[in-house]
């Protein structure tokens, strides 16, 4: 209980909280050791005051040694996801991305889960598509094995947060838990692009990312306030190498993508969701998606550094959009 004043008196103030009771906190949290009030209590302290680097480093080194996770995969690991949150009900540009580079023969280990910013999410996606939600590690290596790609369905690999989901509904708002999702691979991918929904988030979540010591990766606040690179105007990225960040802007203008309306991203509903990304992964569809798909799968060619510089990596990604999938079987 005394941990508990602490940490609450600590956050009321409009301090940070240490590294090592971070980790003291949060592994009660994830054992069920806090009363609903308490939990409930340390996410909106953290919120208010601003998470700290520190404090989402060790609430997600915490929630991984809790998780099931999947060992001695070898060679590059590419995971595409973004926080979510962003309220744009957006076409879900990760998935598509993610299947478009098992289908050009990278390994990709998708971790994700239902709906939560978009009107479908990439698990509702993978399930149409024909793809199994895998339960156990095993069960995992031997689906990327077989297609290089898996869907790691994240309350399959992180039974701790049972503790985690009813206080996230009761309260109803953003909690540090949607910056942590992206950061919580159970298969430890080495590339990773990650979305946020709002411009702040970007140097926090790069920092945490750099500290998981990834080969390269980025993280991107999209023109228009979306949680992945759009064409809609210039985006922000940080890039990650080496424990290293960098930032830049991206203008999709300057790589020959056309400029597109926020509107023409959006997928109202479900079954829209689904046609549309079908659409795309046929090599059909709207140009806008195509356009973002495009964008977002030659910023993952960079950091796996398949060409010599971005132009030739969207170059390539806009070819294979514009191919479509030719060798992952699907439901298309």
């Amino acid at each position: 209980m005394t941990l508990v004043k602490e940490c609450l008196e600590t956050l009321a103030a409009g301090k940070d909280l240490s590294y090592e009771v971070s980790k003291e906190i949060f592994a009660r949290f994830f054992d069920g050791q806090l009363e609903p009030a308490q939990s409930g209590a340390l996410l909106m302290g953290l919120r208010t005051k601003g998470e700290s680097e520190h404090e989402v480093w060790a609430a997600v080194e915490t929630a991984l040694k809790r998780a099931r996770t999947i060992e001695n995969l070898a060679g590059p690991l590419i995971d595409t996801c973004g926080t979510g949150g962003d309220g744009k009900h957006s076409f879900n540009c990760s998935t598509a991305v993610a299947l478009f580079l098992a289908d050009m023969g990278f390994k990709v280990v998708k971790h994700g889960n239902r709906a939560v910013s978009s009107k479908c999410g990439s698990a509702d996606i993978v399930e149409q598509l024909g793809f199994p939600l895998v339960q156990d590690p095993e069960e995992a290596k031997e689906e990327l094995e077989a297609k290089n790609f898996v869907f790691l369905f994240a309350p399959y690999f992180h039974p701790a947060f049972k503790n985690v989901v009813p206080i996230r509904k009761q309260l109803g708002i953003r909690t540090l838990f949607n910056l942590m999702g992206p950061l919580l691979n159970p298969a430890h991918p080495t590339h990773q692009i990650i979305g946020v929904p709002q411009k702040q988030f970007l140097s926090l979540v790069a920092k945490v990312l750099a500290k998981k010591r990834i080969e390269c990766g980025c993280v991107v606040y999209g023109a228009g306030g979306f949680d992945e690179l759009t064409p809609c105007g210039v985006n922000q990225v940080v890039l990650v190498e080496n424990e290293k960040l960098q930032n830049f802007e991206l203008d999709p203008g300057e790589y020959g993508f056309s400029l597109v309306q926020e509107k023409d991203l959006i997928c109202p509903t479900k079954e829209q969701a689904l046609i549309e990304q079908k659409k795309v992964l046929r090599g059909e569809g709207p140009k806008a998606l195509q356009e973002m798909v495009a964008l977002n799968l030659g910023m993952v060619l960079y950091l796996l550094k398949q060409e010599a510089d971005l132009k030739s990596c969207f170059d390539r990604a806009r070819h294979k959009v514009a191919q479509g999938i030719s060798n992952l079987k699907l439901n298309l």
